[in-house]
């Protein structure tokens, strides 16, 4: 039974620790559509996924939450009480939820048998979710436990523009250097327009630079800089193409993914023992 303040309600199918999938991206990028898409994927394949929602604010979501934090924390109210505007209401409403997000890994342990993914729907403001320490204590949680992978949503109709494009890849770039997780930059949105242009942007300088000489704002000559700043970031990047409206390369996804937890066993879970081994030791030598 659920614990008071979590409701929890069925899950899936596989063996091992699941993976957990944290979703990020901007406002508007997709999210929650890519999350329903991905939980309906993984029902058709018989492997029911476990499902977060981290969105206080969201009025309804389209896919079964096991776990839903507007069921523990009221947004409304949390604002009524603190004098807090929107953005601050949800920061504070994730802050009062990651108090008890041990419960929550409780569910996940659970579960563990009979789900083979953890997908986390995160707020649509990504700052939100990224800059607080309430995001840093749920993804290190989550990270210290269980294969965590990072799932960046970027909307690929909106970066044809170079410049927006160069802007969303700063963002995916720092994110993926504060979570120190495995990245995976799905390009969503691929019915509207193909992602190949910036596929090719990632990999082809000249192309880039083709389409930055048709900007002639100041920012372009700042965008040519960085580009050759994260040629590096680049390089170890996983970018795929989805659709969240007719569910198009998904099975490239969880390619994708198999891939990412492979290297989160290999490169991560290493240095998450360590530092645990470190903690107790400074433990007991207090």
């Amino acid at each position: 039974a659920a614990a008071p303040g979590l409701p929890e309600t069925s899950g899936g199918v596989a063996d091992g620790a699941p993976a957990c999938l944290i979703v990020l991206g901007m406002a508007g990028s997709g999210k929650t559509c890519l999350v329903q898409r991905l939980t309906a994927h993984l029902h058709l394949k018989n492997s029911p996924p476990y499902v977060i929602n981290l969105d206080p604010a969201v009025h309804q979501i389209p896919f079964p939450a096991n776990i839903d934090i507007r069921d523990t924390v009221k947004y409304k109210e949390v604002m009524k009480q603190y004098g807090l505007g929107p953005n601050g209401g949800i920061v504070t409403s994730l802050n009062l939820f990651a108090t008890r997000f041990d419960q929550v890994m409780k569910f996940i342990e659970k579960r563990q048998k009979n789900c083979q993914y953890v997908l986390i729907d995160t707020p649509g403001q990504i700052e939100v979710f990224t800059w607080s320490a309430s995001g840093t204590i749920i993804t290190e949680a989550l990270a210290s436990s269980f294969p965590t992978v990072v799932v960046y949503v970027m909307d690929t109709s909106r970066s044809t523009n170079p410049v927006t494009f160069m802007s969303n890849m700063l963002y995916a770039c720092s994110i993926m250097y504060k979570t120190k997780l495995p990245f995976i930059v799905a390009m969503n949105k691929t019915d509207i327009i193909d992602h190949s242009f910036a596929v090719e942007w990632m990999q082809d300088f000249e192309a880039f630079e083709d389409a930055l000489n048709q900007e002639k704002s100041y920012a372009s000559n700042l965008t040519r800089s960085m580009s050759l700043v994260l040629d590096e970031f680049y390089s170890s990047l996983r970018v795929v193409g989805v659709s969240a409206v007719t569910g198009a390369g998904l099975d490239d996804f969880f390619v994708q993914v198999s891939q990412a937890v492979q290297e989160y066993e290999r490169d991560y879970r290493p240095e998450y023992e360590r530092l645990h081994k470190k903690l107790a030791e400074d433990r007991k030598s207090t």
